[in-house]
């Protein structure tokens, strides 16, 4: 995905701490009472118990402290050469994406941040490490991730990479930002299973990313994406699935721990979203998925 050399980003849409320290605990804490909250896969999928990410104190990052590189970033030409710059462009327009629909509806979009962390960070779910991979936190309406999550999601998972996979798992975060708005988080209790309500939460964020890659060149700071670069989305959210994960990490498949679904379950519900464009059609909660 290739962003216009002209579009003006906003940097104040992201905050990075990298290079802060955090004392305490190294665990995180789900807001919301549910697994299925956050993508994380690092974790959850390589042996760790859902158990395990309980409270461990801590509150929500107390603003730009540490690199603030991205303050750099201004332009769509930074954002094609700089990694962080992405990250920015890649919010900005997704959260212009959702402005706009609400509008369209009649609603408010309420925006939320990100943070780019390094190691450790303290959100208001918790004390989190880059293990995780990327989250989305309620209590804060934040998007947290660690650069190092996209060499990890290519090195270990075998994903093609790319700019528009980048793109597609921070739209999928964003995703639980619109389910958070819409009040559809709070019914989620965390049981897991290929049928499971933490996976066809999981399965909405997808198909809600690819909801907004449909629109992404609508609203001006990328280029409408080329097959080769949706083939890279499409690759990334294989390479997350439950099935894909356990399979390279435990050498077997087990349907009933599954908390994000298969890649094809991955593939499909991205596919959904993109090929309509249509919000609506997002409703992974109806049936079977």
């Amino acid at each position: 995905m290739t962003f216009n050399s002209g579009a003006q980003l906003d940097p104040d849409q992201v905050t990075d701490v990298r290079g802060r320290s955090y004392g305490g605990g190294r665990g995180l804490a789900v807001g919301g009472g549910g697994i299925g909250l956050v993508i994380a896969v690092v974790y959850l999928l390589l042996g760790g118990n859902p158990a395990d990410l309980a409270p461990s104190g801590g509150g929500a990052a107390n603003g730009p402290i540490g690199s603030q590189a991205t303050q750099e970033c201004k332009n769509g030409d930074q954002a094609n050469a700089r990694a962080d710059c992405r990250i920015v462009g890649f919010v900005n327009s997704i959260q212009a994406y959702w402005k706009d629909e609400y509008a369209k509806e009649g609603g408010t979009y309420k925006p939320a941040q990100t943070i780019i962390f390094s190691d450790v960070v303290d959100t208001g779910c918790g004390q989190a490490t880059t293990e995780v991979g990327p989250f989305y936190c309620p209590p804060d309406e934040t998007v947290y991730i660690d650069l190092g999550f996209f060499d990890e999601l290519q090195s270990r998972f075998g994903a093609e990479g790319g700019p528009l996979a980048e793109g597609y798992v921070m739209a999928h975060e964003y995703g639980h930002h619109i389910q958070d708005l819409e009040g559809i988080l709070s019914g989620n209790s965390g049981e897991t299973g290929a049928e499971s309500r933490s996976v066809k939460t999981e399965l909405q964020a997808d198909c809600l990313a690819g909801v907004w890659v449909n629109h992404a060149s609508s609203t001006s700071f990328i280029k409408t994406p080329t097959n080769d670069q949706v083939g890279q989305a499409l690759d990334a959210a294989a390479a997350v699935g439950d099935d894909r994960i356990q399979q390279k990490t435990q050498g077997q498949v087990d349907p009933e721990s599954w908390t994000h679904g298969s890649a094809e379950q991955r593939q499909h519900w991205f596919t959904i979203g993109f090929k309509s464009g249509a919000p609506s059609d997002c409703d992974t909660f109806s049936g079977p998925v």
